[in-house]
Formats: C-alpha cells, sequence, structure tokens
C-alpha cells in the first residue's frame, strides 16, 4: 500500500498524529496541482497556488481528517475542494466586475494592474455549470474533467486517481471535451 493510503486510513481512525504525518506528505503534490491551475488562470487573479492549497486543506478536514478510502479518493475530493474554491472566486470577481455592492473609484494605472479581473472567470464558470450536466450523464468523465481542469492533473495522474487504464482516460477526456464543448456552446445560444 502506498504510504499516504496507510496514513490517511490511521487519520480516518482518527490517529491524531496521522494528520501531522499527513500534510508533509501531500503537500508538496497538491502545491504543484495548484500551482498548474493557477498558471492557467488569468493575470489579474489574487489568488497565489499557496492559499489554494491551504484552503483546500482546510475544507478537507486539516487535522481532523475524514475517513478516506484510499490515496484516489484524497486526491479526487483535493480537486473536489480547489473546483469549488476557484468558482467561489470567479463568482464573487464576475459579481464586482458587475457592480455588485462597490462604489466607483478612480484609480492610477499601478493599481489597475494589480486589480484588472481577466476573462478566464466567465470560462471557469462555464465549464462548472456543464461539468455538473455532465456529471449527470458521466459521473467518471465529470471527474475526469475536475481532475485535469481544475487540479491540473496530467492523464496519467489523473487515470491513476481514478483507477483506470490510460487510454480509457484519454478515451474519456476526448469525450468529456466534446461533450463541454458542445453543452457549452448550447448554453450561450451558439
Amino acid at each position: 500500500m502506498h504510504e499516504i493510503t496507510v496514513i490517511l486510513n490511521r487519520a480516518g481512525k482518527g490517529d491524531p498524529q496521522a494528520a501531522e504525518q499527513l500534510l508533509p506528505l501531500v503537500y508538496d503534490e497538491l502545491r504543484k496541482l495548484a500551482s498548474a491551475k493557477m498558471a492557467r488562470e488569468s493575470d489579474g487573479h489574487t489568488l497565489q497556488a499557496t492559499a489554494l492549497v491551504h484552503e483546500a486543506w482546510l475544507r478537507l478536514g486539516a487535522d481532523r481528517q475524514p475517513a478516506w478510502e484510499n490515496r484516489a479518493h484524497f486526491f479526487a475530493a483535493a480537486a473536489e475542494s480547489m473546483r469549488r474554491i476557484l468558482i467561489d472566486c470567479a463568482r464573487r470577481r464576475r459579481a464586482e466586475r458587475h457592480g455588485g455592492k462597490l462604489q466607483r473609484v478612480e484609480v492610477d494605472d499601478s493599481a489597475m494592474a494589480i486589480a484588472a479581473p481577466g476573462g478566464a472567470d466567465d470560462e471557469l464558470l462555464a465549464v462548472h455549470e456543464s461539468l455538473d450536466r455532465l456529471a449527470g450523464h458521466d459521473a467518471r468523465k465529470a471527474e475526469l474533467v475536475k481532475l485535469r481542469y481544475f487540479a491540473g492533473l496530467t492523464l496519467e495522474q489523473a487515470a491513476e486517481v481514478l483507477g483506470i487504464a490510460v487510454p480509457t482516460a484519454k478515451r474519456d477526456w476526448a469525450y468529456a471535451r466534446a461533450w463541454l464543448f458542445k453543452e457549452i456552446g448550447r448554453s450561450r445560444g451558439g
């Protein structure tokens, strides 16, 4: 059994030292996933990869880890957690961009460079909304998209987490991308 799986099992059984041992083991991997995802975000994104990992860790239970079945279960939950955090951030920025409860204030160019929102929020929200519909159609393909798009895993890593063969992951990925492209186009009236 993978070392992470052993520690996850211990944490699930209430071992208080297991959670302390778990974070150092998964932190680097979670940080790499978050960094890969954040690299694809818009330039004006204010959330940093480290903050995304920390927020995901807190949402996963921090020192009070639930009973994880295995490494795959943990990283699937981490991907879902990162997805929800990014969606929440995109919704907040979108609301602010469309007025929200903010007052208009004139600022200089240097402040604008820091706070400029990108168009990636609309794409992120469109994928999120369509992904919920895909999950109702095919849950495994939706999980694959979450792992690839929201957590930044490679096909090989996602296949391992899902417990499927890489060729199956490639077929699922091709199908999911085509399905999402068609669904997003349909929802936008295109």
